[in-house]
């Protein structure tokens, strides 16, 4: 009776043992590999309101799609400031409190799109770096070249953020990665991409790439984009 428990133990553990590396078999995968873990997926519902989708922008900039190394990245607040700041991409995203707003943006060619925006405030990056008394306008850089610039009020009355997530997933390369400003009220081509330098200035009258061109410094929505 003895010899037949100790063998009924035996096959109890061996039957175990099988189990368990059956279940490791088939968590590395038939050719021994690990389970990749896949990415973010875009949402297209945030609270009851429908998205765009990422892929429902035309392509319109100046010199195509920026790809940006981030590794060599940084982001800078200077000109008429008493902190100048030079932040990396994770520095700066780590450091600020982030924001999530829906909002549309309505380009001049007649197209909108509505996106969960994620991002950190303006203001907050701007005070940070202490602005001096004469400054009331902010000129904005991007990595192709292209500019464009607000009064220093808009940023400070309002919550407008720069965004480095869209519906959930990073900015793609062609929405502007790292950074894209989400300039609420203004047609699309006062949001810059590729954010790369912040300017605190006291040039009222600075025009940007469009600007310069006859487009109205203001970009309100509502009123016409060409200056009259």
């Amino acid at each position: 009776m003895k010899r037949v428990v100790t063998l009924s133990v035996i096959i109890s553990v061996f039957i175990a043992l099988l189990l368990v590396s059956t279940a490791v078999i088939s968590c590395v995968g038939n050719n021994g590999d690990r389970i990749t873990e896949l990415g973010p997926v875009e949402i297209r519902e945030y609270e009851g309101k429908m998205l765009s989708s990422t892929d429902d922008f035309r392509e319109n900039s100046i010199a195509g799609p920026q790809h940006i190394d981030i590794e060599n990245y940084t982001l800078q607040v200077d000109g008429l400031v008493e902190t100048p700041l030079t932040y990396t991409y994770n520095k700066v995203i780590n450091k600020y409190q982030s924001y999530k707003k829906v909002v549309t943006l309505d380009c001049v060619e007649g197209w909108s799109a509505t996106i969960l925006w994620e991002g950190f405030l303006v203001k907050d990056l701007i005070a940070s770096a202490n602005p001096s008394p004469e400054a009331n306008t902010v000129i904005l850089y991007a990595y192709d070249e292209y500019s464009t610039s607000f009064p220093l009020e808009y940023f400070m009355d309002n919550d407008i953020i720069i965004a480095y997530k869209m519906n959930e997933i990073d900015l793609p390369p062609e929405r502007g990665y790292p950074f894209q400003l989400v300039a609420e009220s203004k047609w699309g081509y006062k949001w810059i991409k590729w954010i790369t330098d912040i300017e605190i200035s006291s040039d009222e009258n600075y025009q940007g790439y469009w600007e310069s061109r006859g487009y109205s410094n203001e970009g309100d929505l509502g009123k016409s984009f060409f200056d009259r």
